[in-house]
């Protein structure tokens, strides 16, 4: 192993730093603790929210409510709020574990998500002793519920346009409010609300101007709300307009600082797309065990139709991508935990220590985002397809999770626009130097056009792979720093450019995704190889197989769009070089994967 080795790299780092396999946190190595609470929330979702989807796709009135305050009574809502307020203060990967499990719960897991994530963590973050005293012990309990009003009719990924606005009464007592927000979730049944707003108005000087957020009450005069929308999806997660007229908000309602309302709404969004991929990562799991189930149980041909390669397939590509997603999630997890306690350690305020952990790895949450949401529609698409019929029939549940799916690429900020967020954040660290690609830049060039060697060795079973996965951050950077030269040259515009710029992510979510499987497979053939090692390695393989195939791909398209004719064929000579794997197997790696997973009848892993 190279010897520039850091257990906890900062949010971006792995772009150009190794990790150690054996610092990384892996499913594998649950405690009994988090087994029990595993088991405890499965047994919820079985037990109290999957008998009632239909009718809670109905939204009868105050069913879903009933069930969030039946899961606070658990202590679920408020597992990660300190216990000054009543919450029960558990580690993050735990906290991840609970939306893993919720993931399967359908409309439910929206409202899970919005009570503890989008609606909570403002206060959390932001408010004052005051607000966080009067809010969160009984948004906790499940007495309060929350909601999260960011999106108008004009401005979605588009945030900061919004044109509701606040202006200052002349007594300086109040806010008045007015305006419209659209697509917020809980509203139907939420008593507390967090509202953006552009404060301007005489009563309001220049320099406290700006988009704001504040705290709303169900129940205050000309706050209003309109019908309950009809969705393709999620129709048992209530969604509401919201009016404002003429609302007066107390001062003392106004969250955070004037004019930094921008600051709330993006900082909670990193843990808001974070939980949004956990939750994918549960739903495909269940979605996985069911596509084996029914894979053996449906006859054709006087067989089962697991027997089929066809169907094999599809199974072993969805405990593929299942893995490499819950591999992303948990990897993710452990950074901002081990972050929390550094910024504990360091006498910092449990909210603000949450809020920093979350900011320090906004890039990988996008990536969580982006795996989890893309992961669960390519497994539930192919469950629709095992299914045949039946999958498509709405007398059965796998239609209403293939019409919940969709709406995970949108919200939370769309793929495209979070594709965008990786790599402008990738180029603002290395803007303010907290990302040195210069140096592996420079040593990349040297590699290509003077044939130095690197100074890298790799031994052992996975050497190989190592090698790979090196290259493949050699792609990336020889890509971005060419990317970057053009771009300070005058010669393209990158805001310009975004297919270029969703291209170059594509290959930062491919190196992410492909390091952390292969650090799992590594830690799990050294400590426990208890387990089937060889289907593991299968895995790796035919991942790493395909990633280069997708990466050669990506990177002659960018390559194509904006390198000088003239230069192309050394980029081209670059990638083919940097992408070269041993030919696999595919097919009998599958084969043995879904061969797997049918003898033990789910997702095994």
């Amino acid at each position: 192993m190279p010897d520039t080795i850091a257990k906890h790299l900062k949010g971006g780092e792995f772009i150009i730093r190794p990790s150690e396999y054996n610092a990384l946190f892996i499913p594998e190595d649950f405690n009994e603790e988090q087994l029990m609470i595993k088991d405890t929330v499965r047994s919820f979702v079985n037990q109290e929210v999957m008998p009632y989807t239909d009718r809670i796709e109905k939204l009868e009135e105050g069913l879903i409510p009933s069930i969030l305050e039946k899961f606070a009574e658990l202590g679920f809502l408020g597992t990660h709020m300190p216990e000054s307020l009543g919450g029960g203060d558990l580690d993050y990967i735990t906290n991840t574990l609970i939306g893993d499990e919720i993931g399967p719960s359908g409309s439910f897991t929206v409202t899970y998500n919005a009570q503890t994530g989008i609606g909570m963590l403002p206060i959390l973050y932001y408010g004052t002793e005051e607000q966080k005293n009067k809010y969160l012990p009984k948004m906790i309990t499940g007495e309060l519920k929350a909601s999260y009003c960011l999106t108008e009719p004009t401005s979605g990924s588009d945030a900061l346009a919004a044109k509701s606005t606040a202006v200052l009464n002349d007594a300086g007592t109040h806010y008045i409010l007015n305006g419209q927000k659209m697509w917020i979730t809980n509203a139907g049944f939420a008593d507390v609300f967090t509202v953006f707003a552009q404060v301007s108005g005489n009563n309001q000087p220049k320099e406290q101007s700006g988009f704001s957020a504040f705290i709303l009450e169900k129940g205050m005069a000309g706050f209003t709300l309109g019908a309950e929308e009809k969705k393709l999806g999620i129709k048992g997660s209530s969604t509401r307009q919201i009016y404002m007229e003429n609302v007066q908000v107390p001062v003392g309602n106004l969250l955070g600082e004037v004019g930094k309302g921008h600051l709330i709404a993006f900082n909670v969004l990193n843990i808001g797309r974070f939980k949004l991929g956990a939750s994918c990562l549960g739903g495909a799991k269940k979605l996985v065990d069911q596509s084996v189930e029914y894979a053996v149980e449906r006859e054709q041909f006087q067989q089962p139709i697991a027997n089929f390669g066809a169907i094999q397939y599809k199974l072993a590509e969805q405990a593929i991508r299942s893995f490499v997603t819950e591999t992303a999630v948990y990897r993710t997890a452990q950074l901002i935990q081990n972050a929390e306690i550094q910024y504990k350690s360091q006498g910092m305020e449990f909210g603000q220590s949450k809020l920093e952990a979350a900011k320090e790895y906004a890039l990988e949450c996008s990536i969580i985002k982006i795996v989890g949401s893309e992961t669960l529609d390519y497994v539930v698409d192919e469950t629709v397809q095992i299914y045949g019929g039946m999958g498509y029939s709405e007398e059965g549940h796998i239609a209403r999770a293939y019409r919940d799916s969709r709406i995970n690429r949108i919200f939370e900020g769309t793929n495209e626009i979070n594709r965008l967020v990786i790599l402008n954040t990738v180029m603002r660290l290395a803007m303010k130097g907290q990302l040195d690609l210069m140096t592996p830049g420079m040593a990349v060039q040297n590699e290509l056009m003077n044939g130095v060697a690197p100074n890298e060795t790799f031994s052992g079973k996975y050497a190989t792979e190592q090698q790979t996965l090196s290259n493949f951050k050699k792609v990336l950077i020889m890509l971005l720093g060419t990317a970057a030269q053009e771009a300070m040259s005058g010669k393209i515009d990158l805001k310009e450019e975004q297919e270029i710029l969703m291209n170059l992510s594509d290959v930062i979510i491919e190196i992410f995704n492909v390091e952390g499987v292969l650090m799992r497979v590594m830690k799990i053939a050294e400590q426990y190889n208890s387990k089937p090692v060889e289907i593991y390695d299968a895995i790796l393989k035919t991942l790493i197989h395909d990633s280069a195939a997708r990466i050669l791909k990506t990177g002659t398209d960018i390559v194509a769009s904006f390198v000088a004719e003239a230069l192309q064929p050394a980029f081209i000579s670059g990638l083919r070089k940097f992408t070269k794997y041993p030919l696999q197997n595919i097919k009998e790696n599958r084969r043995r994967i879904a061969a797997y997973m049918i003898a033990e009848k789910n997702y095994p892993f």
